[in-house]
């Protein structure tokens, strides 16, 4: 049987988390707001990039098609499982994300070997090497010979040019993949899990 202690401490869990929720919130719109300042110290136009893709080389302003707003999904390669989470993530919600801006998945992989890892994932993205171009460095992404994951969000201003509004980085926990979280609600959390290629026998 609930006692009234048990019910008021319910209501106050209930307030409490409702609190939380909104600082959070607030805390997330305070912080990308943090991001695109960091982004914004160099407004300078980017020069125009060039990508290799299994069609041919391609320039950065190519890659927004007919839109105004392009992201750019920042992949480690074919060798990452932890990029291949986020990225089987967002090749769900890849129709939407392409409703409202360009989508390109970047890595150091060749145009062949993405092809075919793409094949084997699934995946419907536009995809272009970033092997031989300063890109990744340039924006943040390479250092030495290591790529990290993340995504950077373009716009292309009325005269053409192209500027970076905004960016980040990936990893476990953060806002752009949903299994943390949901890894979250459980007991013990995550774990110790870690994301495979590939799962059972």
């Amino acid at each position: 049987m609930t006692t009234p202690n048990a019910l008021d401490d319910v209501a106050r869990a209930r307030d409490d988390y409702q609190a939380a929720e909104e600082e959070l919130r607030v805390l997330r719109q305070r912080m990308l707001a943090i991001k695109r300042r960091l982004v914004a110290a160099d407004p300078a136009p980017l020069p125009e990039y060039r990508f290799q893709t299994v069609d041919g080389t391609v320039g950065l302003a190519e890659l927004f098609g007919d839109k105004e707003d392009l992201l750019v999904i920042h992949n480690m390669g074919r060798g990452c499982s932890y990029c291949t989470l986020w990225a089987d993530g967002f090749n769900g919600l890849l129709p939407h994300l392409e409703d409202r801006a360009a989508v390109v998945l970047s890595s150091p992989d060749s145009p062949e070997v993405q092809r075919e890892f793409a094949g084997s994932r699934g995946w419907d993205y536009r995809m272009v090497s970033v092997a031989d171009s300063p890109f990744s460095q340039d924006l943040g992404f390479k250092e030495g010979d290591s790529y990290w994951p993340g995504v950077s969000a373009f716009r292309k201003q009325p005269d053409g040019t192209i500027v970076r509004v905004a960016a980040d980085f990936f990893g476990p926990g953060d806002a752009y993949c949903g299994a943390w979280h949901l890894y979250d609600l459980l007991e013990a959390g995550a774990a110790g899990w870690q994301p495979r290629f590939a799962y059972g026998a």
